[in-house]
């Protein structure tokens, strides 16, 4: 009798679990992604909108929601706008930088502004924001990045985590990053690394998707395909996606 009443109990709780996992999966959503352009990019989850680094022209994001959440990653022009930053935002938007950036703010923007420092942790309408070291380790690049100055970015939003690298090498930083689902990396000389070493930094902390961005440079575009083929050959289970960050360009 009691192996009964135990063995029924077993089956109401199996029961429950099952119906609360699947209820997770029907209930989770998918975010999609929107390459503007470089670095410039818009994730929708949902009735969220989130805008990493919008600069450009205004009407490039006309198309898209108002920004719910805004974040920049450093001071350079491809990454900071503050005329395009404050033609795009709204009442209730909310924009993350590091203290370089809110440095170089309006009075309007920055009261719009949370600093978030490396290391350091924000929540944000259930959205989980992490700023990750950004910076370069040649020597001949040490001035164009400076350690603490600028935020690589983890966004934990619906159990998915995200990772935005900014504009970096590759660093341990990133290389201990861990249960990344998507990851946007950078490539480009000379400011900030080759194919090689983004592909080394990929396998070492072996998202399930990589993306790579940010790969216009000086004087020539990073090869996007010899990336992909070093992950590939590597063996990592690494899913690398390409998308169009250029479509004003012929590249």
């Amino acid at each position: 009798m009691k192996n009964t009443l135990l063995a029924r109990k077993l089956v109401v709780l199996i029961s429950f679990g099952f119906i609360y996992f699947w209820n997770n999966i029907a209930n989770a959503q998918e975010v999609e992604i929107i390459p503007i352009e470089h670095a410039s990019t818009l994730l929708l989850h949902g009735n969220t909108t989130i805008y990493i680094d919008p600069v450009g022209e205004a009407e490039w994001y006309a198309n898209y929601p108002s920004p719910d959440l805004v974040l920049i990653t450093d001071i350079h022009w491809d990454h900071f706008n503050p005329k395009t930053l404050g033609a795009l935002i709204q009442e209730g938007t909310t924009i993350i930088t590091p203290q370089a950036v809110a440095d170089k703010m309006t009075p309007a923007l920055l009261a719009k502004t949370s600093i978030l420092a490396n290391g350091g942790v924000i929540n944000s309408n259930g959205i989980s924001i992490e700023a990750i070291p950004m910076y370069n380790l040649r020597e001949e690049a040490l001035d164009f990045h400076t350690k603490g100055r600028g935020n690589g970015y983890v966004i934990t939003i619906d159990q998915k985590r995200i990772y935005f690298s900014g504009d970096t090498e590759d660093i341990e930083e990133m290389r201990s990053l861990k249960n990344i689902d998507m990851a946007f990396v950078c490539m480009n000389l000379p400011y900030t690394m080759t194919e090689n070493s983004a592909a080394a930094a990929v396998i070492a902390f072996s998202p399930k998707k990589v993306y790579p961005y940010h790969y216009r440079g000086k004087p020539n575009v990073s090869n996007v395909a010899l990336f992909k083929t070093l992950i590939e050959k590597s063996n990592a289970k690494v899913e690398v996606i390409q998308l169009d960050w250029y479509p004003r360009d012929q590249f």
